[in-house]
């Protein structure tokens, strides 16, 4: 790295940032909110500090989404998840969306247990979204966390991927598989 920053400055008179170069294998730096993979033949993905930077915007629009529609937070969600598909659309790891796709759908079934909020209202509402009476009865007095029962296989059978499509929640995997097809 000091070799490289000598010549940088010396002979081509350019100016080194020291917080942001570094010398390193491509899979260990990102670049624009790409990194690379670690294989023979490198592909892009999206960088790590992207994917926490776009759940922490995901996060800020959920809590205002506290008491209000889930269709409502999601078209509040749509433009963010559109433009960031727009921006890593050249991404061909597709396991990232895939994470980010399963989260978002965990997220907003957390909201929809909270929103429910007493243990009758629970079981109502899951009865009243296929699940079995007993089954009901037994999801909602279990005593565990809204972020727990959100990946539970009883709020995955009452509120599933296809009520989420049907709500227009946006497929980060679909977009990108669409995305790969038009470029």
């Amino acid at each position: 790295m000091a070799s490289l920053t000598r010549f940088l400055e010396k002979k081509l008179r350019l100016k080194v940032n020291g917080k942001k170069s570094a010398v390193a294998a491509p899979w260990l730096r990102k670049f624009l909110g790409y990194s690379m993979t670690r294989q023979k033949v490198p592909r892009l993905k999206v960088a790590p500090e992207s994917v926490c930077r776009l759940k922490g915007q995901i996060k800020e629009i959920l809590r205002k989404g506290r008491g209000r529609a889930v269709a409502r937070v999601i078209a509040d969600l749509t433009p963010l998840l559109k433009g960031w598909m727009e921006y890593f659309r050249l991404a061909s790891v597709k396991v990232t969306f895939e994470l980010l796709d399963e989260w978002i759908r965990r997220k907003l079934r957390c909201m929809l247990w909270r929103q429910w909020k007493t243990p009758r209202t629970r079981a109502k509402r899951l009865m009243e979204r296929g699940i079995e009476q007993v089954r009901a009865y037994t999801s909602a007095f279990n005593g565990h966390g809204p972020w727990w029962n959100a990946g539970a296989p009883h709020m995955n059978h009452a509120v599933p991927v296809k009520w989420f499509a049907q709500q227009e929640l946006m497929s980060l995997l679909t977009e990108q598989r669409r995305l790969i097809r038009l470029s």
